[in-house]
């Protein structure tokens, strides 16, 4: 099953038209410290056990540094634990920067 993505620009326009929407960052604790776009955060080792605490209920994009990460984890969650939501931030938070100011606030 391919894992869905989701651009940044389109990330973006679902803020835009004010969609409900959470943003799960995955990175370790060490590179949240560098920069961030949410305050969602848990580590990729720890997503399966704290599954529980991803909404299944609204769209949810989850990115990494890169997004391969993130595509690993959207796939592992959607065909253990059955999440339909989820959606891989293509490039991670590095297409997010060249995109748009590091700082922006999202979700």
């Amino acid at each position: 099953m391919p894992v869905p993505v989701i651009s940044p620009h389109e990330v973006q326009q679902w803020k835009m038209d004010g969609k409900a929407f959470a943003f799960l960052d995955i990175r370790e604790v060490h590179e949240v410290a560098v920069s961030k776009l949410t305050d969602f955060h848990i580590p990729m080792a720890f997503c399966l056990s704290r599954k529980d605490e991803i909404p299944r209920d609204i769209p949810v994009v989850v990115y990494c540094r890169a997004g391969g990460r993130s595509a690993a984890t959207v796939s592992a969650l959607m065909s253990k634990y059955g999440f339909t939501n989820l959606q891989s931030l293509e490039g991670g938070i590095t297409a997010w920067c060249a995109a748009f100011s590091p700082e922006q606030e999202v979700g």
